[in-house]
């Protein structure tokens, strides 16, 4: 998955496993995706994202509107 994602452009961390003798083991972290029926008032209709967790608490407070302006797309995208 190394890969953005198609609305929150999240991508996968990198880093080490670290045994107990220190020896270093490549490894990713993953983000915390989910699926989500989110509605929309404005569209009067619900509209299904894979968004990561953390953006959801944005969602909440400012809208699925308000959050794909500000990345400069519209929800038009995810229908």
């Amino acid at each position: 998955m190394a890969t953005k994602r198609k609305i929150t452009q999240v991508k996968p961390g990198f880093g080490n496993n670290r045994s107990f003798s220190m020896r270093a083991t490549r490894r990713t972290f993953q983000p915390n995706l989910q699926n989500k029926t989110i509605y929309v008032p404005e569209l009067g209709r619900s509209v299904r994202v894979r968004v990561a967790v953390s953006e959801l608490h944005t969602i909440d407070k400012i809208g699925l509107i308000e959050f794909m302006r500000r990345q400069g797309r519209t929800v038009q995208e995810l229908l």
